[in-house]
């Protein structure tokens, strides 16, 4: 089975994604969606986390084969970047959120040297803006952001519009189309509802989607 559709299958058994097209989620940002995901729980089953992280590996060393440093995002990219970091044999550190505001004061945990070619590792990307604050720290840092290794990615306009700007790249291992169709084919959901899955993603802020 490609992987795509592996991790799909995965992210929906053990429930990392809900999809319910007739009960929305608000998100915090106020908006509808029929979509809620929480990669984290890929970590608390062995099996999920094993077909993750050997896909990150593998995404990594097939993408990114110059990858010197590995640099997960705080904190949902920093158990993946540590793992696939362990099975490739790289070095690897993670950026915070923001600076600490005592001690050396650093955004960035780990040894990380100006010129290593890096490779930024995040669990989830929606609209890029937490990814693309690591980006920018690694860059800052003198280093070289060669892409994006993620686990999910929604490919809404917003965050590929982003990315694109900023000058970066990313490679997912699913998507929210794969998993759409997955759970569409699984019987997770209602063929008909498809549409409406994919409307939102189109578009999230058009909440007509809603009404079916």
């Amino acid at each position: 089975m490609e992987t795509s559709r592996l991790i799909a299958r995965d992210l929906l058994k053990i429930q990392a994604v809900f999809l319910r097209p007739d009960q929305p989620f608000t998100w915090a940002s106020g908006i509808k969606s029929p979509i809620y995901c929480d990669n984290r729980l890929t970590l608390s089953d062995p099996e999920v986390r094993d077909h993750v992280e050997q896909g990150l590996a593998d995404l990594i060393r097939e993408r990114y084969p110059e990858a010197e440093v590995l640099m997960g995002t705080a904190t949902a990219g920093i158990a993946h970047a540590a793992i696939a970091a362990h099975l490739l044999g790289l070095p690897m550190g993670y950026v915070r959120g923001s600076a600490k505001d005592h001690g050396r004061q650093n955004r960035i945990e780990g040894k990380l040297l100006p010129g290593q070619k890096v490779v930024v590792v995040e669990d989830l990307i929606s609209t890029g803006g937490s990814v693309l604050d690591a980006v920018e720290a690694i860059r800052e840092a003198g280093a070289q952001v060669l892409g994006i290794a993620s686990l999910f990615t929604y490919g809404m306009q917003k965050g590929l519009d982003r990315l694109s700007a900023a000058g970066v790249v990313n490679h997912s291992l699913t998507d929210f189309d794969c998993v759409v169709r997955t759970a569409s084919e699984t019987g997770y959901i209602n063929p008909r509802d498809v549409s409406r899955l994919i409307a939102f993603r189109n578009n999230p802020s058009d909440e007509s989607w809603i009404g079916g």
